[in-house]
């Protein structure tokens, strides 16, 4: 439960967290920064960590202030997002033909092949998508390796993706950080960053059961 209210309050109040550690660490920053983002879109048990929050306020250092450079800032989180998906998929696609070896409860061999022929038909939108989507963004790159998605298409959309997702907020953050009402309700900015961000998956939801009521009615 700490551990929950403590992150809670990292994101909520990240831009004085940021402000400490540039404090405190400099240019090490940027390391920090990228392990952070890297392991948010590397690993399915790190969803939870900021990722269009935390890069948006480390943008806004950028700014006016001047502190960290947001062309360094852009290369390195888009970097650190490439290589997350990356090593996510390679995750996947080492561990889902050992997984689905046999048919078993819940993970059948039919599954991983439809969940490859689904990536082979739709996953280069799905993989730029699902960039946008905190969750979906850490569990996509690992859905596409364990469905065997061909991994030249992968690593187009996931550069493609990668670089359209950090780019947006590197550069909503650099150029609007600094206006005075973003400054000064910055916990509502972020609060409406994290409610766009969720709000497809909430549609997308809401649809589901939608479709879902009216095929049992029929």
């Amino acid at each position: 439960m700490d551990l929950i209210l403590s992150l809670i309050d990292f994101i909520v109040h990240i831009d004085e967290h940021l402000r400490v550690i540039i404090t405190d660490y400099g240019t090490w920053t940027y390391l920090i920064l990228f392990l952070i983002i890297f392991a948010e879109t590397g690993f399915v048990v790190t969803p939870f960590l900021p990722g269009d929050s935390l890069i948006f306020a480390a943008a806004t250092f950028t700014g006016a202030n001047g502190v960290l450079n947001p062309w360094l800032l852009f290369f390195l989180l888009a970097g650190a997002a490439i290589l997350g998906d990356s090593v996510n998929y390679a995750i996947g696609h080492y561990i889902g033909p050992r997984v689905f070896s046999e048919d078993v409860r819940f993970l059948k061999r039919e599954y991983l092949e439809r969940t490859h022929e689904f990536y082979e038909k739709h996953g280069g939108k799905t993989i730029i998508l699902a960039r946008f989507i905190p969750i979906i963004r850490t569990f996509a790159p690992f859905v596409a390796g364990v469905g065997a998605m061909t991994y030249s298409k992968f690593i187009v959309y996931n550069v493609v993706g990668g670089a359209m997702w950090v780019g947006l907020f590197t550069f909503l953050g650099h150029f609007f950080g600094s206006i005075p009402a973003v400054e000064d309700n910055f916990s509502l900015v972020i609060f409406a960053i994290i409610f766009i961000s969720v709000l497809p998956g909430i549609v997308e939801f809401l649809r589901s059961r939608a479709k879902a009521r009216q095929a049992k009615g029929t």
